[in-house]
């Protein structure tokens, strides 16, 4: 879990300071998405995983107008992650998942 909280940390110090022209860049590996739908994407990856390991449906997360609230989604689902006491196997994937996002930005 601490490697987790790393990471969401490092993403968070990374971009908590962008405004909406910085979220609207196209990310460097993103595969033509910008920053924005990387980082949705991210957290829709981490509430699904929250909602499988508490056996609940899998819900699209709202996206919301304002590309600042990301960060708040992002600390949001990986609390509820955590939440959910999911297995090593599913914090690891996680934490890697949002490395991967980060240096992707």
């Amino acid at each position: 879990m601490d490697e987790l909280r790393r990471e969401v940390g490092l993403l968070m110090s990374r971009a908590g300071h962008w405004g909406p022209p910085r979220w609207a860049v196209l990310a460097r590996d993103g595969g033509g998405a910008t920053r924005a739908e990387l980082v949705y994407a991210l957290v829709q990856r981490l509430a699904d995983r929250a909602a499988d390991v508490e056996g609940q449906p899998r819900r699209p997360v709202p996206r919301l107008d304002n590309d600042l609230a990301l960060l708040d989604q992002l600390r949001v689902v990986t609390t509820d992650l955590a939440a959910a006491d999911p297995d090593p196997a599913v914090v690891n994937a996680a934490a890697a998942d949002l490395a991967a996002t980060r240096r992707a930005l």
